[in-house]
């Protein structure tokens, strides 16, 4: 079991959003987070990531909508910080991977949006998680950069790792399954304010 996670409650600008999640997920799982714009996948993955709350995650990785690179450090550069970071050796093979060793020399700042997702799922596969978290990783990118991206989650997933990933597309992404948030949504009564009901 590679996650484990149980009434798990998420709340965001101290209102209770989620309540009750279940989730588990095993070695070579691929999670979708589906739910309408608001409903809190972007909450729960920061729950999951230990950015917010009290569940501490083991060996996770998180990108969200921010591609966590340094703008004016070449892309050999970051990827240099982080893997000094995270213990990792030879970085050539993951610039080859991800098609970024023609930019190896170029700022992050002068990359495309399609580049700089390129660069922080780098940053990803640098970790060596066990399970990636990840928030909608395709959004605004063009089908080519998908697919490279989607390809990368299958290799993770198919060498034992395992996603959970927001997402609005149709990844197809081999045996992935689907977690409506919605099924977890917070009830009014879940979250009344204790000192309108007098319970102080």
């Amino acid at each position: 079991m590679l996650m484990n996670v149980s009434n798990l409650n998420c709340l965001r600008a101290d209102k209770l959003i989620l309540s009750d999640v279940a989730l588990s997920v095993v070695a070579g799982d691929c999670v979708i987070l589906r739910g309408p714009n608001g409903a809190g996948k972007t909450t729960l993955l920061r729950y999951l990531a230990g950015l917010a709350g009290d569940y501490t995650p083991e060996n996770t990785a998180f990108s969200g909508h921010l591609d966590g690179i340094k703008s004016t450090l070449t892309v050999r550069e970051n990827l240099s910080f982080w893997a000094g970071i995270y213990g990792f050796g030879n970085i050539d093979p993951i610039l080859e991977q991800l098609s970024l060793t023609p930019l190896q020399s170029r700022a992050a700042g002068d990359l495309s949006a399609g580049q700089k997702r390129r660069l922080g799922l780098a940053r990803m596969l640098l970790t060596d998680a066990d399970v990636w978290l990840m928030d909608e990783p395709t959004v605004s990118l063009d089908a080519a950069t998908s697919d490279v991206i989607i390809d990368a989650i299958k290799t993770h997933c198919a060498a034992g790792g395992a996603a959970i990933i927001s997402t609005h597309i149709d990844m197809d992404i081999p045996n992935a399954r689907i977690l409506n948030i919605t099924d977890f949504a917070a009830k009014q009564s879940d979250h009344s304010d204790p000192f309108l009901m007098g319970d102080f």
